[in-house]
């Protein structure tokens, strides 16, 4: 086989521009944008944000578009089934069940997210100071949150009831006594991780605070776990709502939550189901919701999962 013979003719040096050495060919993208991205690929949490936002819209104009009072006795028009003057029918009081429905679900999802807000704000300052001071002050602050969550949680909201006048604020704080345990454990064990990371012990080097340390550069990176522990507790106090409605210790009268019209709609569930149905369902579909959103964001932020 004959050998081809080059020449320095045959060569021609590349054209390079070293300005373009330290460009970088892919797009900058930062933890939240890349979690987003991630979270965006997710078709069955996608669809929970979607209903939690249709349920937020109707519970504020579902009442107006029926026309009708939530609480307005009618017994002329007791137990009937739905029509087109009554789009849920009617309780055994006459009640519009449509108007009553989205009228209880501003109820449910407020005490939803107040106990949650609640929950995240505690937890987040008892997890943070534990975990970042140690030793003592974490062995104390934990004792008292393992006596508090051992406390049977039913045994509370009683004594509250007893104590405190039946209301919403009641019902509330009842739910956040030991609701926010959770939240300070998963806390407490992602401050521990971050403490001794150099950027923290460089911001020591430089003068910050404690305050500034925990607030500042550990809690913000904990954002992640706080965020999915936030949308799971959120159904778990609609679910407790309903739960204490149903043992008549919920909302008072007047006013009206899903769990509350599940209690009363018990007794009739033979002869007249559709009372039961409607407030039964969206609570099983709020609950789906948020669970698929807080599994959606777990997936998104987990750093195990990142690709």
């Amino acid at each position: 086989m004959s050998q081809v013979q080059l020449n320095q003719s045959d060569f021609e040096p590349l054209q390079v521009d070293h300005s373009d050495a330290e460009k970088i060919a892919g797009e900058s993208t930062s933890y939240w944008k890349d979690g987003w991205r991630r979270f965006r690929k997710n078709k069955l949490a996608i669809f929970g944000v979607f209903i939690i936002i249709i349920l937020g819209i109707l519970s504020f104009i579902g009442g107006p578009i029926s026309g009708q009072n939530y609480y307005q006795n009618d017994l002329m028009n007791a137990n009937q089934s739905p029509s087109a003057e009554h789009w849920f029918g009617t309780d055994n009081l006459g009640r519009d069940v449509f108007a009553r429905t989205w009228y209880g679900a501003k109820i449910s999802l407020f005490i939803g997210l107040m106990a949650a807000f609640i929950d995240l704000v505690i937890g987040v300052i008892w997890g943070a100071i534990a975990g970042f001071f140690g030793g003592k002050v974490d062995e104390y602050m934990m004792r008292i949150a393992d006596i508090l969550y051992g406390v049977p949680y039913l045994l509370v909201v009683i004594l509250l009831m007893v104590i405190l006048p039946q209301g919403l604020w009641t019902l509330i704080i009842a739910m956040t006594i030991t609701g926010w345990i959770n939240m300070a454990r998963i806390v407490r064990g992602q401050v521990m991780q971050l403490r001794s990371e150099e950027y923290v012990m460089a911001s020591r080097s430089l003068g910050a605070s404690n305050t500034r340390l925990m607030f500042k550069h550990l809690v913000p990176n904990t954002l992640g776990p706080i965020l999915v522990t936030l949308t799971l507790t959120i159904p778990n106090a609609i679910f407790t709502e309903a739960f204490l409605s149903y043992l008549g210790l919920g909302v008072p009268a007047p006013l009206a939550s899903w769990g509350t019209m599940s209690s009363d709609a018990l007794p009739a569930l033979q002869y007249y189901p559709f009372q039961l149905f409607f407030p039964a369902f969206f609570i099983c579909l709020t609950m789906l919701a948020f669970n698929v959103i807080g599994d959606g964001m777990r997936d998104a932020l987990d750093p195990k999962v990142r690709k």
